[in-house]
């Protein structure tokens, strides 16, 4: 590419520092705009760029007040590609899909051979590798980096997580590095991997988070329900939690937001969350996490179950009508059965089952991220994705320190389930855990993440299915063949009893139907070619006769 003329002057700068930035940030929404004073605090200048102007002007006055941060601000997108050194490297943080392409065409005309693309957006993995093709025509570098740790994090250190190009990543390594979220052991940022490898680790971070988010809910629920517990007796709940195993982003902030009052009672005697409507928004990361479960035949039905949650909740109206339908037709309104049970015990029991629902949620996660990175070739490390979701990210955890540990012990490991740590941590929370759904069971709680946690636990550990029986159903009705224990070599298709015999049982059913043509079709085809055919005088198979 021939080198543009000059950049213009910037638009306005929160400094007057005169060493041109190495880095420039587009899109200056909430997230976008707190990433680029994050990076400016860490002491690297930084040109900032949106399509609208008063952000721009927004962004640098707040890196003003907030300590004269090194911001410059552009508001055409050549003079804020030219205002970077090279190489150049621009982050995107636009919402995803054609908007990311529309900035990319605006941007690149002004990029050169070597510079890097860096879309920090929740994008869908095949996207970024699309985009990696399409610059790379161009010799751009680009890299797709999951961001997490919502607005607190961009502005004090989220979690990164940055797949594509490897030089794109070591051009800005150190910057990332100052930027993120810090832990005893090191940055929360590292090279995934190539391709899209980012975005789809960003994507299974968020489906655990569905699953997290979805967990809590129903511990609140049967608490609140079961235990009848107050908000304020809630907060005291989750506060203790967080000291200890369940130690997390999520708990906590789930006490904080029980000690939270309605703004519009004067009174203040009502809690915020009580009034917020039971309907739950999302943007497509937890469907995506289900969809690739689902392609890379890798159970998950935690994450699953927290998504058809997040589905019938929006389904408010209906919910509503169908209450009031079954309670006319004798369905209690209320609980089907009340449950006396000591509040200490319920609560500790609520504890164990919760611990014991989101060991399985991460292991999905993991067991997802282990067979796409098998299928692409992209060499995840597990135990090094568990240390940077350590900090800054939304579902950061003490146990997360654990999961790395497994992993660094086995990389691998299976599944954590089968972890000895964890397996022992298991079994002594069964009991506790079995008791919180039966308990929400005979109540008509609705708890589809723990009692899909349990399941999968069940499931997983169980020797023997009863599979078998389902495959011999396919291999009768569709000659699927199966596999048999004792020669656990070979296939086999048998011959199950002759169709033509259930034809019969069905023809008092079936006389004079229009069906009776196509089944005779099908069972003269199927007998034909099975050499099973009883001719009668008249040369039809007997069953034909019996018909009609």
């Amino acid at each position: 590419m021939a080198s543009p003329a000059p950049a213009p002057p910037a638009a306005s700068s929160a400094t007057g520092a005169a060493l041109p930035p190495r880095i420039g940030l587009a899109g200056l929404a909430t997230m976008g705009q707190n990433l680029a004073l994050n990076i400016a605090e860490k002491g690297f200048p930084i040109s900032v760029y949106n399509r609208t102007a008063a952000k721009v002007d927004a962004t640098v006055s707040r890196a003003e007040a907030e300590g004269a941060l090194p911001v410059l601000g552009h508001r055409d997108p050549r003079g804020f590609v030219l205002s970077l050194s090279r190489p150049r490297t621009v982050v995107l943080l636009v919402q995803a899909g054609r908007a990311v392409d529309a900035t990319i065409d605006a941007l690149v005309p002004y990029l050169d051979a070597g510079d890097a693309i860096v879309d920090g957006g929740n994008e869908w993995y095949q996207n970024t590798e699309r985009r990696i093709e399409e610059a790379a025509a161009r010799g751009i570098l680009y890299l797709g980096m999951g961001v997490s740790g919502g607005e607190e994090g961009a502005r004090n250190g989220p979690s990164l997580m940055p797949g594509g190009h490897v030089d794109a990543y070591n051009n800005i390594r150190d910057i990332l590095e100052k930027a993120a979220a810090q832990t005893e052991d090191g940055a929360c940022v590292t090279f995934v991997g190539p391709g899209g490898a980012g975005n789809f680790v960003k994507m299974v971070h968020n489906g655990i988070e569905y699953g997290d988010m979805q967990l809590i809910a129903e511990a609140y629920d049967v608490l609140r329900r079961i235990g009848g517990l107050s908000n304020s007796e809630i907060a005291d709940v989750f506060t203790e939690w967080n000291r200890g195993e369940l130690e997390s982003f999520l708990v906590e902030i789930t006490a904080d937001i029980f000690t939270v009052s309605d703004p519009l009672d004067g009174s203040g005697g009502s809690g915020l969350v009580d009034k917020i409507l039971d309907k739950t928004g999302m943007k497509g990361t937890g469907k995506w996490t289900v969809q690739q479960a689902a392609e890379l035949a890798i159970a998950a039905p935690t994450i699953a179950a927290s998504l058809d949650g997040r589905y019938l909740s929006g389904l408010k109206d209906e919910r509503v009508v169908a209450a009031g339908v079954l309670e006319a037709e004798g369905m209690p309104s209320g609980l089907l059965e009340t449950i006396n049970v000591d509040k200490k015990m319920l609560v500790d029991r609520v504890r164990q089952a919760l611990y014991a629902s989101k060991i399985c949620s991460y292991a999905q996660g993991m067991n997802l991220l282990r067979a796409k990175s098998a299928e692409k070739g992209w060499n995840l490390n597990l135990a090094e994705l568990a240390r940077i979701w350590k900090g800054g990210c939304i579902i950061r955890a003490k146990f997360l320190d654990r999961i790395k540990k497994a992993y660094d012990r086995n990389p691998e490991l299976a599944n954590l389930i089968v972890d000895r740590e964890f397996a022992r941590e298991m079994v002594q929370r069964q009991n506790a855990w079995r008791w919180v759904v039966a308990r929400a069971v005979e109540a008509g709680i609705s708890t589809p993440g723990m009692s899909a946690s349990l399941s999968y636990f069940d499931t997983y550990r169980c020797s023997r299915l009863p599979a078998n029986l389902i495959q011999a159903q396919r291999d009768l009705f569709g000659a699927h063949t199966y596999e048999r224990i004792d020669r656990p070599a070979s296939k086999t298709c048998d011959v199950w009893p002759s169709l033509w015999i259930y034809g019969r049982m069905l023809k008092v059913y079936l006389k004079n139907s229009m069906l009776s043509f196509y089944l005779n079709s099908y069972f003269w085809s199927h007998d034909k070619s099975n050499n099973l055919t009883p001719e009668s005088s008249s040369g039809k198979p007997e069953y034909w006769i019996a018909w009609t």
